[in-house]
């Protein structure tokens, strides 16, 4: 049994992954922003949940505290921001910027003395690292982010492995699968796979991720080769 702790794990696929470790018989703390949805989702799927706000990184310690031991950190929160150079909202932009990276690296920060030599760490980045989009100026920006932070954070916490999964389009995911379907369509047809990744493509991802002693240091792209097109 590991013990696996999932920041932003009440919806999406951070969710799906804290629901996939219990299953397999893990310890899991999940986090959301909300304390009474953290414990909703935490109980429903048999978890222990946590508020904690990667947007406010000074209380981030404290909301750790009770945490013991980890072998498994996924940094799963994520928040949409659509901003462009020519109508930028700074406090939009600053939003993302802090609960990504600032966030990210003060959870790790604050856990680090309960990791131990054979501990990994999965960041969420994004694709819009590779294939920005209007709207996407802090998106792809921070994503690419992340690459640098997985670098350093291998370096610094080493032989804790850090790594980083970039999903592209993920079609069953609650921001996209209720998008009209002539958009989803358009989407798999520019898409060299045929298919959008989902949810489990991505449990898959992480679980690898944390799970083969080998790979470190890297950023996994699971997009079907959409980066492509």
């Amino acid at each position: 049994m590991s013990s696996v702790v999932v920041v932003g794990g009440t919806s999406g696929i951070g969710r799906e992954f804290a629901r996939a470790r219990v299953e397999c018989g893990d310890d899991v703390v999940l986090t959301g922003r909300e304390a009474r949805r953290a414990d909703s989702v935490a109980k429903e799927i048999g978890a222990r949940g946590l508020a904690l706000g990667l947007s406010r990184p000074h209380d981030i310690a404290a909301a750790l505290a009770g945490v013991g031991t980890v072998d498994h950190l996924v940094l799963a929160g994520v928040s949409r921001d659509e901003n462009r150079v020519t109508a930028y909202d700074i406090d939009t932009a600053l939003h993302l910027v802090t609960l990504k990276l600032v966030g990210y690296t003060e959870v790790v920060h604050t856990l680090r003395p309960r990791l131990h030599d054979a501990s990994a760490i999965v960041l969420f980045g994004g694709q819009a690292k590779e294939r920005p989009y209007a709207g996407a100026t802090t998106v792809a920006t921070v994503n690419a982010g992340v690459t640098g932070l997985v670098r350093t954070l291998a370096l610094e916490l080493a032989p804790v492995r850090v790594n980083a999964v970039h999903p592209g389009v993920v079609g069953d995911s609650p921001y996209w699968r209720d998008k009209p379907a002539e958009v989803l369509a358009d989407l798999r047809a520019r898409t060299p796979s045929g298919r959008l990744a989902t949810m489990a493509d991505i449990v898959d991802a992480v679980d690898f991720l944390l799970r083969n002693r080998s790979v470190n240091a890297i950023d996994l792209s699971v997009d079907g080769g959409w980066a492509l097109g």
